[in-house]
């Protein structure tokens, strides 16, 4: 039954669509392909490098409970490896020290909140996953969250250190700092690292709340600051038209949907995802790839989610 609504929205997107792309355009739109969103990646060629996709993800993956902090810090309501059978494959992953374990394990944070789960936790469910899904990719984009109690300071690395090395979890990650191919990092969690660091891997830019890049990424996430969180939509598809104009980029786009002023999370995606999903819907033809998408609450705005895993084959 889901998957018929999921259908159903998809079909009525690309109907309200016409009144703005020319039925001749129309004429060249691929049906569906992506039937089962567990394993749309696997339906992909080897060959295809994730410089070269439309990859749907998450904003502040693990923070699915409003009693871990408030409804301010809630963001998700699927747990990991819901959303990863419906099709998320960019997770956002915020880590301190865990009380009592500061040596040797993190914790899951929002600011300062703990969110009743470790980065065990995060990688036993990611793992469980990939080996039921081999086809598959998870981009991973760990963050030191500062504000926490339970700050490991400039040992960040030596913990991450002990979870590859002593826990045994090195073999799960792809760390490069070159975007790989999906052939390449099929079954594995590819690292954008965001924390003191002297490794060859893909870094996360510098900067906050705005448009930001490096020689391996360009981001635009701007969070706060905008006179009202609708606002936030032109963001999103500002950072899709740069994408848009530059197909050929050596660098990975990522464009966050989400916004933290001005209202709840899940009331600002409501303001947001609309004219997100409108942008989609009007470029149906367009044979393009816009990077990754981390989003807000994707259960309540099903329609984008699988527009964006669609947009692989166009």
């Amino acid at each position: 039954m889901e998957l018929t609504r999921r259908h159903l929205i998809l079909g009525a997107a690309a109907v309200s669509a016409t009144t703005l792309v020319p039925a001749a355009a129309h004429a060249a739109v691929r049906p569906r392909t992506s039937a089962d969103p567990a394993n749309w990646m696997a339906a992909l060629p080897d060959s295809r490098s994730l410089l070269r996709m439309t990859i749907p993800g998450t904003h502040d993956s693990c923070c699915t409970d409003p009693g871990n902090g408030t409804e301010w810090s809630h963001t998700q309501n699927w747990g990991l490896t819901q959303q990863l059978q419906q099709g998320i494959r960019f997770f956002d992953i915020r880590a301190n020290g865990l009380e009592g374990h500061l040596g040797d394990a993190f914790g899951i944070y929002h600011g300062a909140f703990y969110q009743g789960m470790t980065f065990g936790d995060v990688l036993t469910q990611s793992a469980a996953f990939l080996d039921s899904h081999p086809g598959e990719v998870l981009l991973m984009r760990l963050k030191k969250e500062n504000g926490t109690s339970n700050d490991v300071g400039a040992n960040f690395k030596n913990v991450l250190n002990v979870y590859l090395d002593q826990k045994g979890w090195r073999s799960r990650f792809l760390i490069t700092d070159r975007v790989p191919t999906l052939g390449e990092a099929r079954g594995k969690i590819v690292l954008l690292a965001q924390f003191d660091n002297d490794w060859p891997v893909l870094q996360w830019p510098g900067g906050d709340n705005d448009f930001l890049s490096n020689q391996y990424i360009k981001l635009q996430d701007i969070y706060q600051g905008l006179s009202w969180p609708s606002k936030k939509t032109a963001k999103v598809t500002q950072q899709f038209d740069n994408a848009y104009n530059d197909q050929n980029s050596a660098q990975l786009y990522i464009n966050f949907t989400s916004y933290a002023g001005g209202g709840w999370p899940k009331v600002n995606a409501d303001a947001i995802m609309p004219g997100v999903q409108s942008y989609l819907a009007a470029r149906l033809s367009q044979q393009t790839h816009l990077g990754v998408v981390p989003m807000d609450f994707p259960d309540f705005h099903s329609d984008t989610l699988r527009t964006l895993i669609d947009w692989n084959w166009h």
